[in-house]
């Protein structure tokens, strides 16, 4: 009995032995399998997502991009929005005339589509082929082309076509891979391979990790390479070989002080000496001469050679404003700026005739004053500001642009841009409250003029910052409501106790209302002015006075920032006193 069980066992014994040898050679080929490199390789044509033979990869400051320039006639096209958005803004594309634009110091360049020449100002120049080819929705601009105005360096590779470009200077961290390996899409050895590499290979270091550490070749590939397999990481230098053009300004050895005079008839022109004889120590007058007439970029006028000659006999100088909304006083439509600013011959004609009016009537500077523009043309807007800098610096005529106080919608403006070409900008630092405003308020309370010069500094140096101030105040009015007088479909509890409206008053008109109600202002630290409130036929009145006391604060900011001057809305709107506290930071 003993030997028939035994004999029974060994089968048992055989079988789990044979389970166990295949369950260990399977466990060990997954183990094989889990550390075995793969082999596979992505074909870099799909690693940079490459649709056609034309298509050319970008490798932008180590990063792979997205869009694609291209490759004709043998030559690198680079899309124009990677060219103005990554490379170069001042690059502009008019895509109304298909003319590429680049504004340099001292020239226009311009660059027909589908043309081998191009203009230096007046000068033709030309490449041995085509500068700007248009495409469905955009325009790819020649690499070697875009090489001529901008800070970057590039290196072209075949096989798939590929161009690495650097933008980024300074220092950047290397390490050579001590045995041939390869560069693999992401971490790890199952990742697909991208690239193999030979000992002694230099690779930058992008991500440096302790298993795998993120390299770019020299020719453009981004990926992971096991961290053991690099030397020790050592430190290079990306030197440009690009010589910055230098900008330089008409700018005045004095403090400006600055007058805008509104000008809405040719009649109102003779009323200049009796304008200027109430002010003291003003240097310039800007009278609000021109305005767009049309989409043309023809412009209507105003302007007085008598007006001219008499402030030059009195030492003072003009810088005639031009605005995009003085069509309506003459009863005429404002035409859509837009139409004039995206076109390059329409742009060119307002500029031709600004100069010539500046010419004609012996300006010292011209004012712009173009308001509301829309955000979409932002760029066309400061390509129009370039355009004409080179043209006032040609004729000796100082160029000053209005703006309101930055915010992230006004960012569009593009201050530090402007400050580049114009000679002076002027922060309008008034309507913080304004008609349409939901609540009553200072139209330029100190934390807001304060705030509004910190964040210009930002971008434009300060002696060419000019600190604009109001001469009004707003007269708000707090109606309540009653059945049958409104309709009052905001049903908060604020907007159904009255009905707000408010009117612009001249600082004597406001201190007028104040006398005639008996009422008491009473200085307020937070906005910096006096503050007024009274009850006439059941109506509140609120406001917040400008006057000598409240301009002090205001000039005290920009005495306290150094900047170029000051300049006030409008002439006639003052008190005589405010000129003394004028001249005492203003001399």
């Amino acid at each position: 009995m003993k030997k028939h069980k035994k004999k029974n066992i060994i089968p048992f014994i055989a079988a789990f032995t044979l389970i166990l040898v295949v369950v260990l050679f399977m466990l060990l080929g997954k183990l094989i399998e889990k550390y075995t490199p793969s082999k596979e390789r992505q074909a870099l044509s799909e690693y940079y997502q490459m649709a056609s033979e034309e298509d050319v990869a970008i490798i932008f400051d180590n990063e792979v991009l997205s869009v694609h320039g291209k490759l004709i006639d043998g030559h690198v096209y680079i899309d124009f929005n990677t060219i103005h958005d990554k490379i170069n803004s001042r690059f502009f594309w008019d895509s109304n005339e298909n003319k590429l634009l680049y504004t340099t110091a001292t020239d226009l360049i311009m660059a027909d589509a589908e043309s081998t020449s191009y203009y230096v100002t007046k000068d033709t120049r030309s490449l041995d082929h085509i500068i700007v080819k248009t495409g469905a929705d955009t325009a790819y601009v020649a690499i070697d082309f875009i090489k001529l105005y901008a800070d970057f360096s590039y290196e072209v590779y075949e096989n798939p076509s590929r161009v690495v470009i650097t933008t980024q200077w300074g220092d950047y961290t290397v390490a050579a891979s001590k045995k041939n390996t390869q560069i693999r899409c992401l971490g790890g050895i199952k990742s697909p391979i991208l690239t193999d590499v030979e000992k002694g290979t230099e690779l930058t270091i992008l991500a440096p990790d302790e298993t795998w550490t993120k390299v770019a070749t020299t020719d453009g590939i981004i990926g992971y390479i096991k961290s053991k397999a690099l030397g020790s990481i050592s430190t290079k230098t990306h030197v440009s070989d690009y010589v910055a053009e230098e900008f330089t300004h008409i700018t005045k050895d004095f403090k400006i002080n600055l007058g805008w005079h509104q000008v809405t008839n040719t009649s109102a022109n003779n009323n200049i000496s009796n304008i200027l004889q109430s002010t003291k120590g003003i240097n310039v007058v800007s009278p609000t001469w021109f305005y767009l007439k049309d989409t043309n970029g023809n412009i209507g006028s105003l302007a007085s050679s008598d007006y001219v000659n008499y402030c030059h006999q009195n030492g003072i100088e003009v810088w005639a404003l031009v605005s995009n909304f003085g069509a309506k006083d003459q009863g005429l439509e404002n035409p859509n700026l837009t139409e004039v600013l995206t076109y390059t011959s329409r742009r060119e004609n307002l500029i031709n005739n600004l100069i010539s009016a500046a010419i004609q009537y012996n300006l010292d500077g011209i004012n712009v004053d173009f308001e509301s523009v829309d955000p979409a043309v932002g760029d066309a807007y400061i390509q129009f500001i370039r355009e004409l800098s080179l043209k006032c610096a040609n004729n000796g005529v100082v160029l000053s642009v209005d703006n309101y106080s930055p915010t992230e919608y006004t960012a569009f403006y593009n201050r530090a841009e402007q400050a580049v070409f114009a000679d002076y900008v002027i922060l309008m630092a008034y309507d913080e409250h304004y008609s349409g405003s939901t609540e009553a308020g200072s139209v330029a309370s100190i934390g807001f003029v304060n705030e509004g010069v910190s964040n210009t500094l930002l971008e434009v140096p300060a002696n060419q910052l000019i600190l604009g101030m109001p001469f009004y105040t707003r007269v708000w009015s707090e109606t309540p409501i009653t059945d049958g007088t409104q309709e009052a479909e905001d049903t908060s509890e604020e907007a159904s106790l009255f009905e707000l409206k408010c009117y612009s008053a001249s600082m004597r008109e406001a201190q007028n209302l104040i006398n005639t109600n008996g009422a008491v202002p009473v200085w307020s630290e937070e906005t910096g002015q006096y503050y007024v409130e009274y009850i006439n036929g059941g109506v509140t009145y609120k406001i917040w006075i400008e006057d000598a006391t409240s301009l002090e604060e205001k000039l005290k900011i920009m005495q306290g920032n150094q900047l170029a001057g000051g300049a006030f809305w409008k002439l006639g709107l003052e008190t005589s006193n405010v000129w003394d506290t004028i001249i005492k930071y203003i001399n």
